[in-house]
C-alpha cells in the first residue's frame, strides 16, 4: 500500500479584500434588516391602529364619511403606498453604498 508522505498544507487564509467584501456584505444586510423591521412595525401599527381606534373615531367625519372609515379605506392605503416607496428609495441608497464599499475593497 502506497503512503503519501507529503505534508498537508493548511487552507489559505482569506485575503484582505475578501474580508472587506464580507464586512461590507454584513453591514449592508444589517442595515437592510433594520429598514425592513422598521417598515414592518409601521405596517403593523397602521393595520392595528385603524381597527383598534375605529369606534373612538366613528363620531368624527371627513367629507361626510366617518373618520374610521376614511382612515381604513384611504389613509391606510396611502401609508402602505408610502411604505413601499420608502423601502424602494432607501434600498436603492443602501445598494449604492454597498457597491461603493465593494469598489473600495477591490
Amino acid at each position: 500500500m502506497p503512503t503519501d508522505s507529503a505534508p498537508v498544507s493548511p487552507p489559505p487564509s482569506p485575503s484582505p479584500s475578501r474580508e472587506r467584501i464580507l464586512a461590507a456584505r454584513a453591514v449592508h444586510w444589517s442595515r437592510a434588516r433594520k429598514l425592513v423591521l422598521v417598515l414592518l412595525g409601521l405596517w403593523l401599527a397602521t393595520g392595528f391602529g385603524t381597527v383598534f381606534f375605529a369606534r373612538d373615531l366613528a363620531h368624527l367625519s371627513v367629507f361626510g364619511w366617518p373618520l374610521s372609515f376614511y382612515l381604513a379605506a384611504q389613509g391606510a392605503s396611502l401609508i402602505y403606498l408610502a411604505i413601499i416607496g420608502a423601502y424602494a428609495w432607501r434600498m436603492r441608497v443602501l445598494d449604492r453604498a454597498y457597491l461603493r464599499m465593494l469598489k473600495e475593497s477591490a
